[in-house]
């Protein structure tokens, strides 16, 4: 049954995906190219947030934006492509090895310092969307047709024993590297420097971050005006809080099909043709339009066209003997 639910899930997104090309004359094209700036856009300020990050975990060496940002782009569009978030650790291997004497565990650690900012701007929004009435009452959930997130609200005890038992292991992962890699914790701690700076931390990386959860606000608000839907501020906030739900624990590509199922059942005013051409025509331009950013800064930037090679040889250099303790 699960698996059949899955199936469903996938071939539901594969006939709005076809509905979608019935509609493709009645999008606005204004609004959809500046839907599509915003996202670059967003792209750029949250490279510059994590080079300040960087800038702060190694003072005095310089950080060249111009190559910091195409590893960031290159790492967007490997991530739309790919499961695993293959992109984030070929973003990671392409920016230690423009920083002389960088390391992955500070390199890595650097990275995740976004995730502060990120989780608590979204559980804002997503608090937001449940004190509107905006999401489906957790009876309801169950009965959605999205594998993702019926399976998950049938059965509580099985998600909060996996989440349990995967924050356990973090932290026994944790503890035995502090006790047994000194050196590594040390770069770690060297990667997260920032933090320890709170105004710096405010002024250059969650200011920036804060761009780019605006940019991305204006590119859903254009994206809902290019579909017909309307942009507003409750639209747009229901569609950031559904694309959180759904890439909880997705089972799909980008949520695919969870994301359908949640703005039909929620999005009150426009037809379901028009949901879920928007649904899915936005999932499709938004990874699209990483693929090709990401290829374009491969290209001009790094001269090759050879992505795969590059996530060869980012798993290859993280595998090495030395690589979590020595580099």
């Amino acid at each position: 049954m699960p698996l059949a639910d899955l199936a469903s899930s996938l071939a539901s997104f594969a006939e709005a995906g076809a509905d979608l090309f019935g509609h493709l004359s009645d999008i606005r094209w204004a609004p959809f190219a500046l839907a599509l700036a915003c996202l670059a856009a967003m792209q750029l300020a949250r490279a510059w947030a994590w080079r300040n990050v960087l800038r702060a975990a190694y003072p005095g060496v310089r950080i060249s934006f111009l190559e910091l940002s195409a590893a960031y782009l290159v790492g967007a569009g490997i991530n739309a492509i790919l499961p695993a978030h293959a992109g984030d650790a070929t973003k990671v291997f392409l920016v230690k090895r423009e920083i002389p004497g960088s390391s992955y565990p500070a390199v890595t650690s650097s990275f995740l310092v976004q995730t502060v900012f990120d989780t608590t701007v979204g559980l804002l929004v997503l608090l937001y969307a449940v004190a509107q009435g905006l999401l489906p009452k957790p009876p309801e959930l169950p009965n959605l047709p999205a594998f993702e997130i019926s399976f998950w609200a049938a059965h509580p005890q099985v998600f909060l024993i996996l989440t349990g038992t995967l924050l356990l292991a973090i932290a026994v992962a944790v503890y035995l590297l502090a006790h047994r890699v000194r050196r590594f914790w040390d770069r770690v701690k060297q990667g997260v420097a920032i933090l320890t700076q709170p105004r710096r931390y405010l002024r250059q990386v969650a200011a920036w971050q804060g761009v780019g959860w605006l940019l991305r606000f204006a590119a859903f608000w254009f994206f809902l005006e290019a579909f017909g839907i309307g942009g507003s501020l409750g639209n747009v906030l229901l569609v950031m809080s559904v694309q959180a739900i759904a890439n909880i624990v997705p089972f799909t590509p980008g949520g695919a099909g969870a994301q359908q199922a949640l703005l039909v059942a929620t999005l009150n005013g426009p037809t379901r043709s028009a949901v879920l051409s928007f649904s899915v025509g936005t999932q499709i331009a938004m990874a699209a339009w990483s693929v090709v950013l990401g290829f374009a800064a491969i290209l001009l930037v790094f001269r090759t066209t050879d992505w795969r090679g590059l996530i060869h040889q980012a798993e290859a250099d993280r595998a090495g003997p030395d690589a979590s303790v020595s580099a």
